[in-house]
């Protein structure tokens, strides 16, 4: 099952409203994915890099991690503790931050780092995850989120979506990819580091490759229509853009609308039904590999 749903904003007044009306669009996929639950949420963007990281043990001392960091990537590292997350803030290398994260911190997994970006996520009912980092009350200019069902492996944080491994980039998944073994090793080869076996981590490092190879956000998802094997349907968030793509056969449900405030997408349209202006919107199922993408840059 699973659920996914996206919110662009093009109308800047409505900046205020992402968290709540993404909320809203979450509640209704609570009954495709009742186990875990995460959102990204994408701001304006600033000059420091922030990195979400989630603690694995609940325990983690966070100040000493700052030090240690402050020490390897030669920058301040200061520390904003939400629950069992914690956003870290620097103006050094985020890269490097996320691998050293990675080399000393075992009870940590690095969510996303970005000028914009920052990631939650949860084991159990959606709402309560929502409601725990305070989605109704963040502002920003686009975001998306997932509902999941664990059919096929455990209910384990690991599991839940979205994924990141490169700057200001996620997506999250709804379906199955048969070559992502493969795949992950081809992309370790290539200086992705990843934290999960899970396939959709491997979906987010390919992107995350392509465009540090120097692909448009449009570019990698058409190289990744050719090299991942499977069926999906994506929801992706970059620093400026959201995209939405489904594989060739299409045979996981998408739903996208758009009117001049906004454009939404989801696994079904009752998420979307809730957004204001629906009435207007034009409404349609995307087409199979067909990339469908939004920008706020000039």
């Amino acid at each position: 099952m699973c659920g996914i749903v996206g919110l662009f904003l093009k109308n800047e007044a409505l900046q205020p409203e992402l968290g709540r009306l993404t909320g809203l669009m979450l509640h209704e996929m609570v009954g495709r994915g009742p186990d875990s639950a995460g959102f990204a949420i994408y701001e304006t963007p600033v000059t420091a890099t922030k990195i979400s990281c989630l603690s694995l043990t609940g325990s983690t001392d966070w100040l000493a991690l700052a030090r240690q960091l402050t020490q390897a990537i030669e920058a301040p590292v200061d520390v904003h503790e939400i629950e069992d997350h914690a956003i870290l803030h620097t103006t050094g290398d985020g890269a490097l931050a996320r691998n050293r994260i990675i080399e000393v911190a075992p009870d940590v997994t690095v969510l996303s780092v970005g000028h914009a970006i920052e990631l939650y996520k949860g084991i159990g009912d959606p709402d309560a995850i929502a409601t725990r980092f305070g989605l109704a009350q963040r502002a920003g200019r686009h975001a998306i989120a997932h509902t999941r069902m664990a059919t096929e492996s455990a209910v384990v944080i690991a599991g839940s979506h979205p994924f990141s491994t490169g700057a200001d980039t996620c997506l999250v998944h709804n379906g199955s990819l048969s070559n992502h073994n493969r795949l992950r090793q081809s992309l370790r080869r290539r200086g992705e580091t990843f934290q999960t076996e899970n396939d959709s981590e491997v979906a987010a490092g390919y992107l995350a490759w392509r465009m540090r190879e120097g692909d448009s956000l449009e570019a990698a998802i058409e190289r990744a229509l050719h090299d991942l094997d499977g069926f999906y349907t994506l929801a992706i968030g970059t620093r400026d853009g959201f995209a939405v793509v489904r594989d060739a056969i299409a045979c996981k449900p998408a739903i996208i609308a758009e009117t001049e405030d906004w454009v939404a997408m989801s696994s079904e349209f009752r998420a979307i039904a809730r957004l204001p202006g629906v009435a207007n919107a034009d409404i349609w199922e995307p087409k199979p590999a067909t990339v469908y993408a939004w920008s706020h840059a000039a």
